[in-house]
C-alpha cells in the first residue's frame, strides 16, 4: 500500500493498489502551482484513495472543471481533480512511499521551461 503527506503532516493518505504510470506534466500551470520546471503525476480510482486531515484541505479551481488540492497550512500540493472524472490526479511528490508505477511520458511540452532540458528517452507530447 501507498501512502503520502503533507509537509506538516496536517493531511495523510492512503492509496489501496499501485498510482497508474507516471506522467511529467510541463505546463505553465503545473509549474506556477508547484514552484517547479514540472509535475510528476499519476492517476488514482478515487474509490482507491483515502484522504485523513480533510479539516485543512483546500482546493483551487486552476482551469475550468479541474480543481487542484492542497494543504491550507503548509500549501504541499496532493492531488488534482478534474469533473466528471472516476480518478484523482496524485501528485507524485507528496508520496511518502516509492510505487511500483513506471514513468510514461511528458505532456505540454510545448510549455516547458526553457532553462530545463529533458534528459530521458520518454515520448515528449507538445499539448496533452
Amino acid at each position: 500500500m501507498n501512502s503520502g503527506s503533507c509537509l506538516c503532516g496536517s493531511i495523510n493518505y492512503q492509496i489501496i493498489g499501485q498510482p497508474g504510470d507516471i506522467v511529467h506534466c510541463h505546463c505553465q500551470t503545473c509549474q506556477k502551482a508547484h514552484g517547479a520546471a514540472f509535475s510528476s503525476v499519476a492517476a488514482v480510482k478515487e474509490q482507491n484513495f483515502k484522504l485523513f486531515g480533510q479539516e485543512a484541505l483546500n482546493n483551487h479551481e486552476s482551469s475550468p472543471g479541474k480543481f487542484r488540492y492542497f494543504c491550507s497550512h503548509c500549501g504541499t500540493q496532493i492531488y488534482a481533480k478534474r469533473e466528471g472524472s472516476e480518478d484523482i490526479i496524485l501528485r507524485l511528490g507528496s508520496l511518502d512511499t516509492q510505487p511500483d508505477s513506471k514513468e510514461s511520458h511528458h505532456i505540454w511540452v510545448s510549455q516547458k521551461a526553457s532553462w530545463y532540458s529533458i534528459q530521458n528517452q520518454l515520448p515528449e507530447n507538445q499539448e496533452y
